[in-house]
């Protein structure tokens, strides 16, 4: 069997929970079929990977319109394919129109949704109806559509009424806890200017409204002051929502010390160093289907401070492995009272820091947890087998 992976992100080039899971779904089901890879950027040299840059008539157009006419030239190269399968709506329209040019099954997974990302429309503008638009196509389209959490299913149906529920199942992200796990070594520490003596909180995520860097910022005024907080974000959506965090952090700076924040794409050993290390792992997001990035916090022995939103539940068992954030949501995904979401954070934070060993004892929960149930060779089995289910 051939399956043509399509996405926006492959390494090196991945910002994102997305491109992770296709980086370790490519490898895993590689044992099973052979898989063809079909991104976005700069050339790759991995055997069976191809790059596509924007077409040489779109590069002044909207963001949005260059991301179709890549898509066009990905679904021209699935000729061959049995199964293409496509991952966000950067990739979705490669799949439909491959699915329907070449006669095959187009598998979707879901791992985010461009109605509950309405904070888009400063980033993309007119783009913003594209996006929607071939999600939706795709989606409607699709033989089968995977959803990364039961909360994603949920809103899979709910936002797309048209599509018949026993075309959703559910397989969830995975994490290579072989990869991610403790690294008791301190020189990633001290070349970041993170005193590894100190108590820190971490963020690890892209600055985006969907992350909810803005609310935990805001959270920290309350943090106990011998606690650093270490910022790996970068790659903003808009100068806005940059100049909002650069502000945030220079208030940070001037009533605190151990501000540290990395805006540069760290190495993943950097980043499994670092979350090793925090005694709090935070996710702020507003919005995440399942988010990847908590798992290998908790797969670092880190414990998690997460909303209670999406599919976050499904991996924090709150109490367990980590704390959870009530929040309650206006209709653009973000918090009625955003004041009481930052008490929130800052309540449970300052919980694990005045108890490490507490916080310690659900980070190696955590752990557990990572490894007993989300492995990504289970992960390719199931997804293998629902490819086998649409080709007879």
């Amino acid at each position: 069997m051939r399956v043509d992976l399509l996405s926006r992100e492959y390494p090196p080039e991945v910002y994102g929970g997305a491109g992770v899971h296709v980086e370790y779904l490519a490898r895993e089901l590689r044992a099973a079929a052979d898989v063809r890879v079909r991104c976005f950027g700069a050339p790759r040299a991995e055997p069976g990977v191809r790059a596509y840059a924007v077409p040489d008539g779109l590069a002044g157009a909207n963001a949005a319109l260059q991301v179709l006419g890549v898509d066009l030239e990905m679904a021209a190269a699935c000729a061959g394919a049995d199964v293409v399968h496509s991952h966000t709506w950067y990739a979705n329209l490669a799949g439909h129109v491959a699915g329907l040019l070449y006669g095959v099954p187009h598998v979707v997974t879901t791992h985010s949704l461009e109605p509950l990302r309405p904070w888009k429309a400063e980033q993309l503008g007119g783009g913003y109806a594209l996006s929607s638009w071939a999600e939706r196509t795709a989606l409607a389209g699709a033989d089968a559509v995977i959803a990364v959490s039961e909360g994603m299913r949920r809103d899979v149906l709910a936002c797309y009424r048209e599509i018949p529920e026993d075309r959703v199942s559910v397989i969830h992200n995975g994490i290579d806890t072989d990869e991610y796990a403790p690294d008791r070594g301190t020189e990633v520490l001290a070349r970041h200017g993170i005193d590894p003596g100190r108590p820190y909180v971490v963020f690890v995520g892209r600055i985006t409204r969907q992350k909810g860097l803005a609310h935990l910022l805001r959270a920290a005024r309350s943090f106990p002051p011998d606690a650093q907080l270490v910022l790996c974000a970068g790659a903003p959506d808009t100068p806005e929502i940059a100049a909002e965090v650069t502000a945030l952090v220079g208030e940070l700076r001037d009533t605190r010390s151990g501000v540290v924040w990395i805006s540069a794409m760290l190495p993943r050993p950097e980043v499994i160093q670092i979350l090793t290390h925090a005694t709090v792992f935070v996710c702020p997001s507003v919005y995440e289907p399942m988010g990847i990035v908590n798992l290998e916090a908790m797969a670092c022995e880190t414990a998690v401070v997460a909303t209670a939103t999406g599919g976050i539940p499904e991996v924090v068992a709150d109490g367990e492995t980590g704390l959870l954030v009530p929040i309650d949501q206006a209709a653009d995904g973000e918090p009625r009272d955003p004041d009481r979401f930052a008490a929130g954070i800052a309540e449970r934070v300052g919980a694990l820091l005045a108890e490490p060993a507490t916080a310690a004892e659900l980070g190696r929960a955590g752990r557990r947890r990572a490894v007993e149930h989300f492995s990504w060779p289970a992960i390719a089995a199931r997804t293998h087998k629902l490819y086998q289910s649409l080709t007879g």
